[in-house]
């Protein structure tokens, strides 16, 4: 019996194309992971934590490999390197993500010998913490997260510290526009990713910049970044169904093919079979060898066996097309609800952002109400002066310099918060 070869080969292929866009669509779908807030160009330290996925596309076989042994969570140790099974210790402090990430594939594929490069994926499960010191309420360690400045650092520490009676309504009035301003930037971002999230369900190419937004100075950076991840989300959705698209293409060329070859072998068997009968009746007169009478007899059969071998094909064929048009309506079906469980996401989060907002603004208007000038003078007529000064390592110096509120605050960092009174 002939075996349909070119079948099989696509039928891999066809498993190759659904587990990668399985992969691409699930890894699309996850919310809240670190590497979605990487700082741009952000050079890694002791203390940071990582996150590896590794991969490789095996060409001779058409599969995908999952380096699970590889793939896990490493730390910066204090050596400033990270330790890779296969590879050994790998330095890490000062590089980026993206250099971890070559370096690895690059490292594995030397070890083993591979033809196909792995692939890594390095994202930041947990940047090096940040340090509060001073007049803070509790100063410590605390976790370091993007876009974090001076006040929102301060806002994490619980605010200024409570001293006497006499600075009291001033600090209160500071700790509750420190927690407005951390409200007001995170409900800003929600409403652009919301205004991402109508756009895509909606099929926009462009976002619409909330009203409520468009004053902000903030305003074109976040717009930026939404525009950058709808348009990375988009290539991926387009690059599945193509992918998809493709493939059927191919199925469907393998079933023209193997019509045309089904035609072929009917009109050869036809002629098969006729010879057979002619036979047959030549050897029922004495006037034609048995032998030849059963070769003719083999020949139909196996031609017959081999247009049944044809037919299965195409019919497996049929099979992968509609197998195909199947997972591209629930690759669309997946990312509309997708999208549905992300707007809602964003909406409970404003929803929960508002109400901290307006007890923040009636704690600022509390405070107001019980001073004259609570943000920068106490009741005993003396003006609460703010001296913030960070510490910084910067390729193994130490940097000391003063910051302002809305400084921006990196991995590692010590923030120290002074205050004093000075006379009007």
């Amino acid at each position: 019996m002939i075996e349909f070869q070119p079948s099989k080969r696509l039928a891999r292929a066809f498993t190759s194309v659904r587990y990668t866009a399985l992969l691409v669509f699930g890894a699309c779908a996850i919310t809240g992971a670190a590497h979605a807030d990487n700082l741009p160009g952000y050079h890694l330290g002791v203390m940071d934590k990582l996150h590896v996925r590794v991969a490789e596309w095996q060409t001779a076989e058409g599969t995908v490999r999952d380096w699970s042994v590889v793939s896990g969570d490493y730390t910066v140790g204090p050596s400033g390197s990270i330790s890779i099974p296969f590879i050994g210790d790998m330095p890490a402090m000062g590089k980026t993500t993206d250099e971890i990430a070559a370096a690895i594939g690059l490292g594995l594929q030397k070890q083993f010998g591979l033809r196909d490069r792995p692939s890594a994926s390095v994202e930041m499960s947990q940047f090096r913490p940040i340090y509060l010191s001073g007049e803070i309420q509790n100063p410590g360690e605390f976790p370091f997260v993007p876009n974090l400045t001076v006040l929102k650092a301060v806002s994490l520490g619980g605010g200024m510290r409570r001293a006497d009676a006499g600075q009291r309504f001033a600090r209160d009035f500071i700790n509750a526009k420190g927690d407005a301003v951390v409200y007001m930037a995170e409900r800003g971002r929600l409403l652009m990713r919301k205004a991402r999230l109508l756009a895509e369900v909606t099929g926009k190419d462009d976002i619409e910049t909330p009203a409520e937004l468009k004053q902000l100075p903030q305003a074109a950076n976040l717009l930026a970044s939404e525009k950058a991840l709808m348009q990375t989300r988009s290539q991926r959705m387009k690059t599945q169904l193509q992918s998809l698209e493709d493939l059927k293409t191919l199925l469907q060329n393998e079933v023209e093919a193997l019509s045309k070859k089904n035609e072929t072998q009917s009109r050869q068997l036809d002629l098969a079979k006729a010879d057979r009968d002619k036979v047959e009746s030549l050897a029922e007169r004495g006037l034609e060898l048995a032998s030849r009478r059963i070769s003719a007899e083999q020949r139909a059969s196996d031609l017959e066996a081999t247009l049944l071998d044809t037919e299965t094909a195409s019919l497996k064929a049929q099979q992968d097309i509609n197998k195909a048009n199947q997972d591209e309506i629930t690759l669309r079906n997946d990312w509309q609800g997708s999208l549905a469980q992300d707007m809602q996401d964003t909406d409970k989060q404003l929803e929960t952002l508002q109400l901290k907002l307006s007890t923040s603004q009636s704690l600022m208007q509390e405070a107001v109400a019980q001073s004259a000038d609570a943000s920068n003078l106490d009741p005993s007529g003396q003006n609460v002066n703010v001296v913030y000064t960070i510490i910084r390592d910067d390729n193994g110096q130490t940097k000391e310099f003063q910051a302002q509120e809305n400084t921006q605050v990196l991995p590692g960092d010590l923030i120290k918060v002074s205050t004093g009174l000075a006379m009007r």
